[in-house]
């Protein structure tokens, strides 16, 4: 900082020397009290005086002991899922809706959530719903470092339920890179990048239970890399079309399927869900719901104002 701001100018310091030395007989001050004003603050520029005058001290981040910073190892086994948020746009000054997507790492198993807000008022049940619509046990949640996440409420629920609570490292863009993948591939085209109002929040949640998340789940086929390692070391993810199936063909077809299910839920109830109608039936279902929600929104909208 300067010390202009808080110490007297040049001819004030000169006066206050001599009143040290004249009024209350200082002696130490007779020197600074005979020189004149422009020398004054040619000694202040000296590096004598700023070393001793001037402090400077970076801000220290405070680094928060809520989440381990690692990458999750599922090694195979679904439940452990990555959390992003997507926000539906600001109009006027007006935040939108906010959507809360989560993805298996292994299977790619996705939920999305709407809520008016990611405060701990609504983003809290939100989580809980989430957490609940998968059919598999929870084992990791990883999310990026914002927070709406991390904070002792969402790392209290976690720890209830016996989750593991990873966040994404430093300069690591890729530790979160399936969410936001996923961000882009199913909210963002279902969706798109217009504003929506927050109250349209519940109503938007409803369409992702009743048709968007049954649809990307059952019937929506996603890509399953192989990862091959060359001489060099350099990674390289191969996309087989053989490997190309929906989340839920790709749950049933791991060795430990049967086991990671949560109690009360077995593939017989699943396969209900999944095969009582076909995929073109699911998708155009989707669609005729998603343009009455879109109709319903934009048509109140216009009538409110």
């Amino acid at each position: 900082m300067d010390e202009r701001h808080d110490t007297p100018c040049g001819p004030a310091v000169k006066k206050l020397c001599e009143r040290a030395c004249e009024v209350f007989g200082q002696a130490e001050y007779i020197a600074l009290a005979s020189i004149s004003v422009s020398h004054v603050y040619n000694l202040r520029k000296s590096t004598t005086y700023t070393r001793q005058r001037r402090h400077f001290e970076k801000t220290r981040p405070k680094p928060s002991k809520i989440g381990e910073r690692r990458k999750p190892q599922p090694e195979g086994r679904p439940g452990y899922i990555r959390i992003d948020t997507v926000h539906q746009g600001d109009l006027d000054q007006q935040k939108g809706v906010y959507h809360i997507n989560a993805v298996d790492e292994v299977t790619q198993f996705e939920v999305v959530c709407s809520v008016e807000k990611i405060s701990e008022r609504y983003l809290i049940p939100a989580l809980e719903q989430m957490l609940e619509a998968f059919p598999f046990v929870i084992l990791g949640f990883h999310s990026d470092n914002g927070s709406e996440y991390i904070n002792k409420r969402v790392a209290a629920l976690l720890e209830k339920l016996r989750i593991e609570f990873t966040k994404s490292r430093s300069r690591q863009s890729n530790d979160n890179a399936l969410a936001e993948s996923k961000n882009g591939a199913v909210v963002r085209k279902y969706y798109g990048y217009s504003h929506i109002p927050q109250r349209w929040a519940p109503l938007i949640n409803d369409f992702n239970q009743q048709y968007l998340n049954p649809y990307i789940n059952f019937h929506r086929p996603c890509f399953f890399p192989i990862t091959r390692t060359d001489g060099k070391g350099k990674q390289r993810k191969i996309y087989r079309y053989e490997n190309l199936m929906t989340p839920y063909d790709k749950l049933k077809s791991l060795p430990c399927a049967q086991d990671s299910l949560k109690p009360g839920i077995n593939f017989e109830i699943l396969d209900k869900h999944a095969y009582q109608i076909s995929d073109n039936q699911a998708a155009d279902r989707l669609q005729k719901a998603r343009q009455i929600l879109f109709k319903t929104i934009h048509g109140r909208t216009m009538k409110t104002g």
